[in-house]
């Protein structure tokens, strides 16, 4: 059913079910735990999930001033230290992605692999999002704006609230550059739809500028992949949990990065 946890200076939502090694949730923005409804069946069998509700998202009440990813990355820190208490897969679905990117980088003893789901690492390599001349706030209540109200503490009208300090936010973040990204030691997967926000050289980057990463592109799928083709995402997710770092027949990048 849920409870609530202190989280610096936020009363912070969160669900967990199933057993086995940690797996932590981290959904995106606009959305709340509900988003990942028809992937938590068949990782539950296999992990203990929690779902925790960052604040203004969900039943966690929203509190005053802007949104930024540190402030994020630093309560869900926080989580995994007081709740969570042991390393823990992060699978993270876009502004989830950036947060779980940016734990891997300042606490990587808190993951044991990272699965970065339709987040980029640079506000410039996307191709649509919230800070162009042509997006409609209107037509974002009209779709996000009653799953909000039929949970939120804040009650619908604070939704446009909401968006715009996420708007305002991604104008800018986040920022980090692909040399960053040499600093994730995890095992990671980079996962988006092939109709997804971000252009393919900005995901090419990322898949190249992480360690050892692996990349999976899901076919006939947008920013909404894992709601659009669960079974398909919940495969690939699932087989990258369950194993090791791969062993294929014929490697050309990996046998450079070996060699290097």
């Amino acid at each position: 059913m849920g409870q609530y946890v202190r989280l610096r200076s936020v009363n912070a939502w969160y669900d967990e079910v199933g057993a086995g090694e940690p797996l932590v949730l981290l959904h995106g923005a606009h959305v709340d735990a509900r988003f990942f409804d028809e992937n938590i069946r068949p990782l539950a069998e296999r992990f203990h999930i929690y779902l925790p509700e960052r604040r203004g998202h969900g039943h966690t009440a929203d509190t005053d001033g802007p949104y930024s990813y540190d402030l994020m990355t630093e309560e869900t820190i926080d989580f995994l230290e007081k709740v969570v208490r042991e390393p823990a897969h992060l699978l993270g679905h876009s502004d989830g992605a950036v947060i779980a990117m940016l734990i891997a980088l300042r606490r990587p003893t808190l993951i044991r692999s990272l699965l970065l789901v339709s987040g980029g690492f640079n506000v410039n390599g996307m191709l649509a999002g919230p800070a162009d001349e042509d997006f409609d706030m209107d037509e974002l209540v009209q779709l996000l704006g009653k799953p909000y109200s039929e949970v939120s503490p804040d009650g619908i009208d604070h939704f446009r609230v909401v968006a715009q300090k996420t708007i305002d936010m991604a104008a800018n973040e986040p920022a980090l550059d692909q040399a960053n990204l040499a600093g994730i030691g995890s095992r990671t997967l980079v996962m988006f739809g092939d109709d997804d926000l971000m252009t393919f050289e900005h995901v090419a980057q990322m898949y190249e500028g992480i360690p050892g990463a692996e990349l999976a592109i899901v076919p006939g799928t947008s920013h909404f992949l894992l709601q659009e083709k669960p079974d398909l995402c919940n495969a690939i997710v699932l087989a990258f949990l369950n194993g090791e770092s791969p062993k294929t027949i014929a490697p050309i990048r990996r046998a450079i990065r070996d060699r290097g």
